[in-house]
C-alpha cells in the first residue's frame, strides 16, 4: 500500500511518500504488453529529428482509448543507455494503457540514433528535447514530459524555460551534476578514457564540461511553472536519494510537487518496475482529470 509519510499542504499542494515493493504486484494494474509504432494516421510525421537535423530512433505507444487524444508523454534516457530500457519501456507501455500515447526515443549518438555518443550532454539532450517537442507541438499534441537519471536533469532545464511543458516526470533524477561527474569519472581523463570502462561510451570533455560548468539543476528547478513528479529509489548507489529530496524542496510551491521514495536501485529493477510505471500513471491521471 502507498503510505502518506508527509500531510498534504493546502498552499503547496506537496505531496510525499514511500511504497514498499511488491505492494502492486497483485491485484495492481494491468499492463499491456502491446507497443504501436508510430504510423501517419497518428501523428503527422514518420521520423524523429533532432535539432541537427539527426535521425532519432523511436517508439510510438498509442493508447487504445486516451484521455486526451491530442496529448502526448516524451520519455527519455538517461547517461550510456536507449530507449529500450526495460523499465522505459515498461513505462510507455503502462502510460498507454492508463489512457496516454507515449512516445520514447534515443538521443543522438545513443542506441539506433544517428550522431556521436562524444557530443551528449545535458545541454545538448535539452536541445533535441525542444526539437522534439516542436515536431509534436506540430502535430497538434500538447505535451509532458518524463525522464531517467541525466533525462530527468535534461527535462528540469528544459521545462523551466519551455512553457510548452504540462506536467514533468523525473525518475532517479541526476541532480548535482558536478558531483556526479567527480564520483563517477573523476580518475578518468576526458578524451581518453571511458565511462565504466564501456569501450562504446567514451568519457568526453564535452560531456564532463558541460557537467561542471551546470554545478547543480536546483537554479533550474526553482522557475519551474508546471506540476512535477519526483520518483526515487532509497538503494540508488549512482544518484543519491538526498538529490531527489533536495530537487523536491526547490520546486516552486504554486504548483503540484510530489516525491515518491521506492525501496530499490537507479533502474527500477524487479517489482518496483510495476510500481513506479503505476505512480506515473496515477499521477499523471491525477493532474489530468
Amino acid at each position: 500500500m502507498t503510505t502518506p509519510i508527509l500531510a498534504r499542504d493546502g498552499t503547496s499542494a506537496r505531496t510525499e511518500y514511500e511504497i514498499q515493493p511488491g505492494s502492486l504486484t497483485e491485484g495492481g494494474p494491468a499492463v499491456r504488453l502491446e507497443s504501436f509504432i508510430l504510423q501517419i494516421t497518428t501523428m503527422s510525421f514518420s521520423k524523429l529529428i533532432n535539432h541537427a537535423g539527426q535521425n532519432l530512433e523511436f517508439a510510438f505507444h498509442e493508447s487504445p482509448a486516451p484521455r486526451d487524444p491530442r496529448h502526448l508523454v516524451l520519455i527519455g534516457h538517461g547517461v550510456t543507455a536507449n530507449m529500450n530500457r526495460p523499465f522505459l519501456k515498461a513505462l510507455a507501455e503502462a502510460l498507454a494503457t492508463g489512457g496516454f500515447h507515449a512516445l520514447r526515443w534515443s538521443w543522438s549518438g545513443n542506441g539506433g540514433s544517428e550522431g556521436d555518443f562524444r557530443d551528449s550532454c545535458i545541454s545538448r539532450e535539452a536541445a533535441e528535447l525542444g526539437a522534439i517537442i516542436d515536431q509534436a507541438a506540430s502535430a497538434g499534441y500538447t505535451v509532458s514530459y518524463a525522464g531517467h537519471s541525466m533525462g530527468g536533469a535534461v527535462g528540469v532545464v528544459t521545462a523551466a524555460e519551455d512553457a510548452r511543458l504540462r506536467h514533468l516526470i523525473c525518475l532517479a533524477p541526476m541532480v548535482q551534476t558536478v558531483r556526479f561527474s567527480e564520483a563517477e569519472f573523476g580518475t578518468v581523463t576526458p578524451d581518453a578514457g571511458c565511462m565504466w570502462d564501456d569501450p562504446a561510451c567514451p568519457l568526453s570533455s564535452t560531456f564532463v564540461n558541460d557537467l561542471r560548468n551546470m554545478g547543480s539543476i536546483l537554479t533550474a528547478a526553482e522557475k519551474l511553472p508546471l506540476p512535477v513528479l519526483i520518483i526515487h529509489g532509497q538503494e540508488d548507489d549512482l544518484v543519491p536519494v538526498s538529490e531527489a529530496e533536495a530537487l523536491y524542496h526547490a520546486v516552486l510551491h504554486e504548483h503540484p510537487v510530489s516525491l515518491v521514495r521506492l525501496l530499490t536501485d537507479h533502474v527500477f529493477s524487479g517489482e518496483a518496475t510495476s510500481a513506479m510505471c503505476h505512480e506515473v500513471v496515477e499521477w499523471l491521471a491525477a493532474q489530468t482529470d
